[in-house]
């Protein structure tokens, strides 16, 4: 891990979200994007609709080995999935820190 900035690309997406980029946020704007269903990506991703809704509204954290997954299935970097996945999971726990992953 390391304490880098930012990227000046999650910081404008951030900006324009109104909040900190989580895993699903990040999941919903590649479906969106793609112009995906609920139904079509979550087939892609090998999951109920059901389930990737609650990931996409942060009602279920996704652990690192699944997202890193997820990351392989849409052909996407596994180190930025990890990360968000991380961050959610202490998120959920009430931890205030931050994850960096190089």
């Amino acid at each position: 891990m390391n304490t880098k900035k930012k990227s000046q690309t999650v910081r404008l997406l951030e900006k324009s979200l109104g909040e900190e980029l989580t895993f699903g946020l990040r999941l919903s704007s590649i479906r969106k994007a793609e112009g995906f269903t609920l139904e079509t990506f979550a087939e892609k991703l090998d999951i109920s609709k059901q389930h990737l809704s609650d990931i996409e509204k942060g009602r279920k954290a996704v652990s690192p080995e699944r997202a890193a997954r997820f990351a392989q299935a849409l052909g996407y970097a596994e180190d930025r999935f990890v990360q968000l996945a991380l961050q959610d999971l202490l998120q959920h726990a009430g931890l205030k820190y931050k994850v960096q992953v190089s």
